[in-house]
């Protein structure tokens, strides 16, 4: 599936670039945007590790997909790279960035800059909410799959029982002021979900020890904000809903363990109780990460393909106002 890479922003002069993947049928009418973000527990992963099943269903759909690259914690605190990242994203697909670059690029496809959509996995779950507050403009809609959220949780701090034993062994200085040291980096070691490193990234083994000791010790959260537990309003979803919150909805696995189901329970709560739209679509029997091995056609991929059929709603409702 081709795809066209370009930078959508740039910081102390590295350009942060996405794939672009563009509608696989001609259009009537100007394509909408869905944003898609990886997951990697703000340290991990890259824009390649995406689902390219969910990406032709979405293209499919007439949909232009964004698989975004963003800067990777603890060389950035999630908040001032991750976060920011993702919304100058938004922005730059709504105030004419996306439209000009494919333009440049010889794309004669129409962008609807006014039904940008977000989604992601994870932390990339948890990035996709954070469009919601603080964006120059939210979203038409998001989906939140299994995504970090309700830091306050004990759980956030508890050490994660029954992984590999290396994982909770402390790692050497050296390593840890390495992974430090690298500052604008959006491309690190193997995903959650399984899938291979990026050779592009000259340390992977490295950072990928790093990121699984935190999460083996429970301090990933420490990690990515050296604030915590104070000023949690910054980075935590669920402090941040009011009744201007879009239309939302989340998938998660019933057999999640890294981020249990209850998480995304509450902040569902949280988002009825403000009467924002809003979905929960159970996958029956999944762990956290299912999304990098489910099997196109299998039960797991009708049930997750639920979110986007959801998202297809929001934008018919939205052709009608």
């Amino acid at each position: 599936m081709a795809s066209l890479r370009v930078p959508y922003k740039a910081v102390d002069n590295v350009e942060i670039p996405t794939d672009i993947y563009l509608p696989s049928n001609a259009l009537s009418r100007p394509a909408p945007v869905l944003i898609m973000i990886h997951g990697g527990a703000f340290m991990l992963g890259h824009a390649g590790i995406n689902s390219k099943d969910q990406i032709q269903d979405c293209t499919e759909r007439g949909w232009i997909v964004l698989a975004i690259e963003h800067r990777l914690c603890p060389g950035v605190n999630v908040f001032e790279g991750p976060m920011t990242d993702v919304r100058d994203a938004l922005s730059w697909a709504q105030n004419g960035g996306l439209a000009k670059a494919l333009t440049e690029n010889g794309k004669n496809v129409n962008v609807d800059a006014e039904r940008v959509m977000v989604m992601g996995t994870s932390s990339g779950g948890h990035l996709a909410l954070s469009t919601a507050w603080n964006a120059y403009k939210p979203p038409l809609a998001i989906l939140d799959f299994y995504g970090a959220k309700c830091f306050s949780d004990p759980f956030w701090t508890k050490p994660m029982p029954d992984m590999p034993k290396p994982f909770y062994d402390p790692l050497s200085e050296p390593d840890v002021k390495a992974v430090y040291d690298e500052k604008v980096v959006f491309i690190g070691g193997m995903s959650l979900e399984g899938q291979a490193s990026d050779p592009n990234h000259p340390n992977p083994k490295q950072r990928q020890g790093f990121a699984m000791h935190q999460i083996a010790t429970g301090n990933v959260i420490k990690v990515i904000w050296p604030s915590y537990p104070h000023s949690l309003e910054k980075i935590d979803p669920v402090l941040n809903v009011s009744e201007k919150w879009p239309p939302t909805a989340i998938v998660h696995g019933t057999a999640d363990a890294t981020i249990p189901m209850r998480l995304s329970k509450d902040f569902e709560n949280k988002l009825k109780g403000k009467s924002v739209k809003t979905a929960f679509f159970e996958v029956e029997g999944e762990p956290h990460t299912f999304v990098g091995k489910m099997v196109k056609g299998s039960r797991t991929w009708d049930t997750q393909r639920k979110g986007f059929d959801w998202l297809e709603e929001r934008l018919r409702e939205s052709y009608k106002v």
